[in-house]
């Protein structure tokens, strides 16, 4: 069976690595003032970091049209038997019930839709397992078994500078904003049953980081092989340094480094940072 992958742009899979993967990508949409663009196609994060500085209009997001999952779905079925769907959190995007429901319109394709129930990053990781088992001939069963496994351990922590931006969205609900802005809180957050809930309650970034990396060590510390990230909106060199401090301090992580792309980032703001992290299949 020759199974196709696929995800939505949230993933922030760079277009090379997707080529050398073969993984397919359908864009969600921002809309900057009068304009909407597909991220990484009509702009990159560069531009959109660049651009929101310059208009007084929020951002405004949406998912990929049915229209287009389902043309994706049918030009994958000239050449593949089956697709494995990997969506953003269903919490924060109707994309994985778009998924859902342009599966039934779609002959000639089993289609296999995955909640990742996260997103980032973190969610590309089940994409690049997914995208490795298919290269090496493994079936839609047995791979969405092995991301079902991957959720048993990942996790993902992130920070936002800026708790207006998550509330404007609708992703956070006002009263943690308010309170959060108030007190001048850092709080962390993390996604809990497909939603972002505050974790722990933090009094400043330096500290918020600092617990982060206290997470990251609970497992790290086992020694097990451990696949991880560090996720920024336009800090690059601190998300640098911190994986440079993740690789002196074990040898049993593999970091990278990805981003806040323009969908995520119009709700985190510029200046969230976070880290995803997975135990990596021991025969890999």
């Amino acid at each position: 069976m020759k199974v196709a992958v696929i995800t939505d742009s949230t993933a922030y899979i760079s277009d090379s690595h997707r080529k050398e993967k073969n993984i397919h990508m359908v864009p969600l949409n921002v809309v900057i003032g009068n304009d909407s663009y597909q991220e990484e196609i009509d702009i990159s994060t560069e531009e959109f970091y660049q651009k929101i500085k310059e208009v007084e209009q929020f951002p405004k997001t949406s998912q990929p049209s049915i229209g287009l999952i389902t043309e994706k779905l049918e030009e994958l079925a000239a050449n593949y038997d089956q697709a494995i769907f990997i969506t953003l959190s269903s919490g924060i995007s109707g994309a994985f019930q778009s998924v859902v429901t342009a599966q039934s319109m779609v002959e000639g394709i089993e289609v296999f839709p995955f909640d990742s129930e996260i997103s980032c990053m973190a969610q590309g990781f089940y994409v690049l397992e997914a995208a490795e088992m298919a290269q090496d001939g493994q079936d839609a069963e047995t791979i969405i078994s092995r991301l079902h496994e991957i959720k048993g351990s990942l996790r993902a922590y992130f920070m936002a500078d800026d708790l207006t931006h998550l509330h404007r969205g609708g992703r956070l609900n006002g009263a943690q904003a308010l309170i959060g802005s108030m007190l001048q809180v850092k709080p962390i957050l993390h996604f809990e049953d497909t939603k972002i809930v505050p974790y722990e309650k933090i009094r400043t970034k330096k500290k918020a980081l600092k617990r982060i990396f206290q997470l990251f060590e609970e497992d790290a510390s086992t020694g097990v092989p451990i696949r991880a990230t560090v996720i920024h909106a336009n800090r690059e060199a601190e998300a640098e340094e911190l994986k440079h401090q993740l690789e002196t301090r074990f040898d049993n992580v593999e970091v990278s480094v990805s981003y806040f792309g323009p969908v995520i980032g119009t709700h985190l703001g510029e200046g969230s940072l976070g880290m995803g992290w997975y135990k990596k299949k021991s025969a890999r």
